[in-house]
């Protein structure tokens, strides 16, 4: 055929220039025609606007993967693969011809522009720079150049989330692609998604899905740029580079412009730009593109239609062939030629293509386009695989495809399985439609387009449901429509929108889910505070009238009410009345605000009026006066505990009537503290806790909490984590002792334990376990147990209430207790007590057995047996020498005695049993002298506090004469100061001399109906 271009016409332009719309009139103007296009999915789009205009029985669709066929078709819309070589019908047209320069397609475009022709009219469509090498191949051609319908402008560099609604991000990889489509979901509501390799009824519908404003993102590749019509305002190149499937390379000046040109429809005009990474256009580029001038195509790629079947070699020569016409190119290896060398090699494939029918049917063969983008080995089996069937059987083993189809037929999976699996369905699909190839075609066209369809759909949902938020899509649509939004809000708190959850209101606050940003969500957040508006006054009032029941304060600082926060505490002046701050967004107004407010207010004063009860009762205190006063306002600053030696001399300063004011409240005055036992609870630890670290930023600080699970437990002493704030032990009622915490009260039952071993007057009674010489103790197991510790943590303790270590040899140790037990036996009938023992004495002992029996049985069986083990070395020591000797040396024994200052007695320097001068460790934790207080009575000082109150003196021995007074009512705080009551060894039973300011007070008369009478009676006849 000699090249001509006589009823030829070239209808050339940029994009938006109505060249297709022109095409489709031309057509239906005449009885019959055909139209070829680059891609299934416009082929698609051309058909259904055919059949609209001229109806479905005049119109046939012909790809390599589908055929609709009508019997009488006058029209038929083709893919230009699927182009016929030859046709009779009247109209011709071929859109896109620049294509025609495509390394991979560019051939087959060349093929049908030279030698397609209609009977009447033949239309070539395509971008401007083709117009020189048309006219050079086909004179006489007559060319049609179109403007523009709208102007492109450039928009520089913007952010993803910040590109305007109605944009096509424009990426060269599926992987980007997804990302990108990712990103918007998250930010702006969601993305349609389209790409070469998706199916075109995927791609449809992710079409349908941007044009249809459910999204308002398109993020795409450059198949967009052939011919899809979609209305696009901006096009934003996310990527300026892309494989052509033969290497990485920059976009030329016409790929971008034929992209680009998608901005803008008809007469409304359209901007691009670039995102991303993507560095910003030079300016040359830039008026290239807007301007629409690019370089023209000087040649076009061919490859010979004339082909030598008689042998396998003779086809590779003529697909070898080279153009014997200027402005042609031989094109490089398409996929049949390559599956087609490959082929070649195999012997049995040679020896089977004998004949000029089998390698043309073997070319037929390679022309199975590579779907599922495999290796080419992989794809040259399967063409051998239906070769073999062909020239074997005549037709492909439908056995072989129908596992092949089975295996496809799964709609499971996420979206890279899908589109494996209608890549591979497609393959069937095209096999099907090869005509020769199937017994039965028209069965397998009609399952594998079924399969297709089905798998594409459930690709279309997968995207959608991953890319699309829907909530946002249905409320975008809405605004567009300029409808009115309707708001509801559950009775959980969830609001919704249109049906839509927009956000969470808990309590007064109001949060919108994640990705409602954008101008859209400005008027969702209209619509939802319409509503908001009028719960929160229901809400209020509904506070309002709410029992204290509702209401809770967490140890996080935040007041909630039926579980939401709607305020947090914060510091005052007065730490037992600390400020709220009400969490509401500023819907809340007027007098629902200020009620919500005042009702919150009052209930966190009860809060604490209940929890707190004895601290609130005595900072509330009216009867107290002078230092009573100041005691108590002390104690109420440091939330119910003080140390005592921070406070000794006003304690001493107290009369007894004072002390007794003060008991009223719950205050109990211990050796080393003044507390409140009432408030060594999990529930008001807490919310002490809390108001300290409210008034002291303590909240971060490390421990906070960490001690109230310990207290709650019934743990008597923890490991102490020197990590924590110091104050949280305190506060939750333990004290920092070295390496363990011991809870307060449980130190007071240690002194209660320590004080009779201090008491005891060698010679006199049999001696208690742990007693040594009356002035000097060692641990025993009830202390032990009480405290839940080891020996190693009893030493560490002991340091850091004050007291002082000496320390004697094992030996040593025994026989000197085996001396004081001989002489107790001895003396025993002398030193038994009197039948008219004071009630008092009897009361005493009685409360301390009762306190230490009382601690032992609240302490687990399995602590107390811990405890015993670990002491199993100090018990030893303390018993008689009659066990046989261990082969290690004995380890010294630990004499324990009050940390006074001084190492010597009152016998002029002379040292006691088992001391060194200056040899005992030093207090551990500052406090020398705290354990007993001090001995002012031994030096003539201060007794007023024992004589006058009928106590025993801080640090000193019982006042005598006072302690037989029935009357004496403070046996709980008698030894407040640990002391000594004694001053020492002076010889068995002897008693110091007494030298007082005043004659002693006559003893009054036993009252017979007294209990401490009954008790001491009870004693006595204990002793009978």
């Amino acid at each position: 055929m000699m090249l001509s271009g006589r009823g030829v016409t070239a209808v050339l332009g940029p994009t938006n220039t109505g060249k297709t719309h022109y095409a489709i009139e031309r057509m239906v103007a005449h009885g019959t025609g055909v139209i070829g296009l680059p891609l299934r999915l416009l082929a698609r789009e051309v058909y259904t606007r055919l059949v609209e205009k001229v109806g479905v029985t005049q119109v046939a669709l012909v790809t390599g993967e589908e055929k609709i066929s009508p019997p009488n078709a006058r029209f038929s819309v083709c893919t230009v693969e699927a182009m016929p070589r030859e046709t009779r019908a009247s109209f011709v047209a071929i859109d896109e011809v620049q294509l025609a320069g495509d390394l991979e397609r560019g051939h087959i475009f060349t093929d049908r522009i030279l030698h397609l022709r209609g009977r009447d009219e033949t239309l070539l469509l395509g971008a401007g720079t083709m117009r020189p090498i048309l006219e050079k191949l086909l004179p006489g051609i007559t060319v049609i150049e179109r403007p523009r319908l709208s102007q492109l402008f450039y928009a520089g560099q913007k952010k993803i989330t910040r590109l305007p609604q109605r944009s096509a991000i424009v990426a060269f990889s599926a992987d980007e692609v997804y990302a990108i489509a990712e990103l918007i979901r998250r930010q702006r509501g969601g993305a349609a998604v389209v790409l070469g390799a998706l199916s075109p009824r995927t791609r449809n519908a992710q079409v349908g899905l941007y044009q249809s404003g459910d999204v308002e993102y398109l993020v795409a590749t450059d198949a967009i740029g052939m011919g899809l019509n979609l209305d696009v305002d901006h096009v934003a190149f996310a990527q300026d580079r892309k494989f052509d499937g033969y290497q990485f390379r920059n976009l030329n000046p016409g790929e971008l412009g034929q992209i680009a040109g998608r901005a803008g429809r008809h007469v409304r005009d359209g901007t691009f730009g670039v995102t991303g990474q993507v560095a910003p256009f030079d300016d040359e580029l830039v008026e290239r593109i807007e301007s629409h001038e690019f370089d023209q195509v000087k040649v076009l790629q061919w490859r010979s239609k004339n082909l030598d079947f008689s042998s396998l070699r003779s086809l590779r020569d003529s697909l070898d062939a080279a153009p014997t016409i200027a402005g042609l190119s031989r094109a490089l290896p398409a996929t049949d030629s390559q599956a087609l060398d490959h082929l070649s090699r195999y012997p049995e494939i040679r020896d089977a293509a004998n004949s000029p029918q089998r390698v043309e049917r073997l070319w037929e063969a390679c022309a199975l386009p590579d779907y599922r983008r495999i290796a080419p080995a992989q794809h040259a089996d399967l063409i051998s695989t239906l070769f073999f069937d062909l020239v074997r059987h005549g037709t492909v083993n439908e056995d072989f495809m129908a596992e092949q189809v089975r295996r496809a037929d799964r709609t499971d999976g996420e979206i890279d399985t899908l589109s494996a699996r209608i890549a591979q369905i497609r393959t069937w699909t095209y096999v099907s439609n090869r005509p020769g190839w199937l017994a039965d075609p028209t069965h397998w066209q009609e399952k594998t387009r079924e399969i297709e369809d089905r798998l594409s759909d459930a690709l279309h949902e997968r995207l959608t449901k991953r890319f699309v938020d829907r909530r946002t899509s249905v409320l975008m649509r809405r605004l567009r429509e300029n409808a009115m939004l309707e708001a509801e809000i559950s009775v959980n708190g969830d609001v919704f929108v249109e049906g839509h959850h927009v956000g969470q209101l808990a309590g007064f606050r109001f949060t919108p889910v994640a990705g409602a940003e954008g101008p859209d969500a400005k008027a969702v957040q209209a619509a939802a505070q319409k509503a908001l508006a009028l719960e929160f006054e229901a809400r209020a009032a509904r506070l309002y009238a709410s029992g204290n029941g509702d209401l809770a304060v967490g140890s996080d600082g935040f007041v909630r009410w039926l579980g939401d926060p709607v305020a947090r505490l914060s510091s005052s002046d007065h730490i037992m009345r600390p400020r709220v701050i009400l969490l509401a967004d500023e819907q809340l107004t007027g007098n629902a605000h200020e009620h919500v407010v005042a009702r919150i207010e009052r209930f966190v004063n009860h809060h604490i009026a209940t929890v707190l009860k004895p601290l609130d009762d005595l900072s509330r205190a009216e009867d107290l006066q002078g230092l009573a006063k100041g005691l108590a306002f002390q104690l109420v600053e440091n939330l119910g505990v003080l140390f005592r030696r921070d406070v000794a001399e006003d304690v001493k300063t107290l009369d007894q009537d004072a002390r007794a004011s003060m008991r009223r409240y719950g205050i109990r005055f211990g050796a080393y503290h003044v507390f409140m036992p009432a408030l060594l609870k999990p529930a008001p630890a807490e919310l002490i806790t809390l108001l300290w670290a409210l008034k002291n930023d303590g909240l971060d600080k490390p421990g906070y909490g960490d001690l109230i699970p310990a207290l709650a437990a019934g743990r008597t002493s923890v490991v102490a984590d020197p990590s924590f704030e110091r104050m949280f032990y305190k506060l939750a009622g333990f004290r920092f002792l070295g390496k363990r915490a011991v809870r307060i009260d449980i130190l007071e039952r240690l002194a209660d334990l320590i004080r009779p071993l201090l008491q005891w007057k060698p010679g006199t009674t049999p001696r208690p376990e742990g007693a040594y010489d009356g002035r000097r103790f060692t641990t025993t197991t009830s202390m032990l147990s009480i405290l839940g510790a080891t020996p190693d943590d009893m030493e560490e303790i002991l340091k850091g209430l004050g007291y002082r270590a000496d320390v004697v040899k094992a030996e040593e140790a025994q026989a000197f207790l085996a001396s004081q037990d001989g002489s107790a036996a001895a003396s025993a009938p002398a030193a038994e007590a009197p039948a008219e023992a004071t009630a008092s004495e009897t009361a005493e002992t009685a409360s301390d057995s009762a306190a230490t029996e009382e601690t032992a049985a609240a302490q687990p069986a399995e602590a107390v047996e811990a405890a015993e083990a670990a002491v199993a070395e100090a018990a030893t020591a303390e018993a008689p020498a009659t066990a046989p000797a261990e082969a290690e040396e004995p380890k010294p024994v630990l004499l324990w005695r009050p940390g006074t200052g001084r190492d010597n007695d009152q016998r002029g320097g002379r040292p006691r049993h088992g001391e060194r001068r200056g040899s005992g460790p030093r207090n551990a934790g500052g406090e020398a002298g705290q354990a007993t207080g001090r001995q002012d009575d031994r030096r003539g000082g201060d007794r007023r506090e024992g004589r006058q109150n009928g106590e025993r003196r801080e640090g000193g021995k019982p006042n005598r004469d006072n302690n037989r007074r029935p009357d004496n009512n403070n046996r709980s705080d008698r030894h407040e100061g640990g002391g000594r009551p004694d001053r020492g060894d002076r010889g068995k039973g002897s008693q110091p001399s007494r030298f007082e300011a005043k004659p002693p007070r006559k003893e009054k008369p036993i009252d017979p109906d007294s209990p401490f009478a009954k008790l001491a009676a009870l004693k006595e006849q204990m002793k009978k």
